[in-house]
């Protein structure tokens, strides 16, 4: 079993069922939630309003949940096994199991769970599980993200030449 935060530039054939690693952390701000709620248009007052968060099931503002999921698709990038050699993001499926607050520190879990050799595409489909955690070890969000993943016969090869 390979630890994949300390691999980098994976092609699929050396991807295995069982391989896993951790992402660096990250700790999540207010101006991350002002700056996501900008981007997205998603000004919902238990984001940005601390006065209505109050009164909410959290008791405080938390982050967005797509905020969650776009910051674990950074730290998982950060890891670097798929630096070079992903090709496209197919699917994600995922839950959000609690809050991020402003303050927490988060990292990443992901794990190959299956694979799919596509040759016609170069590569095949890696699908990782996937675990957003917190400081206190609590899973924020969770799911499966399939990635087309370059193979070695196209590793290093010039986009032109392809």
């Amino acid at each position: 079993m390979t630890n994949l935060a300390t691999q980098h530039g994976l092609t699929f054939e050396q991807f295995e069922v069982g391989d896993a690693g951790e992402s660096p952390a990250r700790t999540i701000t207010e101006a991350d939630i002002v700056t996501f709620a900008g981007l997205s248009g998603d000004y919902n007052p238990l984001h940005t309003d601390a006065e209505f968060a109050k009164g909410t099931l959290f008791g405080e503002r938390v982050a967005h949940g797509l905020l969650g999921l776009s910051v674990a698709s950074g730290l998982a990038w950060r890891t670097g096994f798929l630096e070079g050699t992903a090709e496209a993001l197919i699917g994600v499926e995922w839950k959000f199991r609690g809050p991020i607050r402003i303050g927490d520190t988060i990292r990443l879990r992901a794990a190959v769970s299956k694979k799919k050799a596509m040759p016609s595409l170069g590569g095949g489909f890696v699908t990782f599980d996937v675990t957003l955690l917190n400081q206190r070890d609590e899973v924020v969000q969770k799911g499966a993200w399939t990635v087309l993943v370059r193979g070695q016969a196209l590793d290093g090869v010039d986009a032109g030449e392809a």
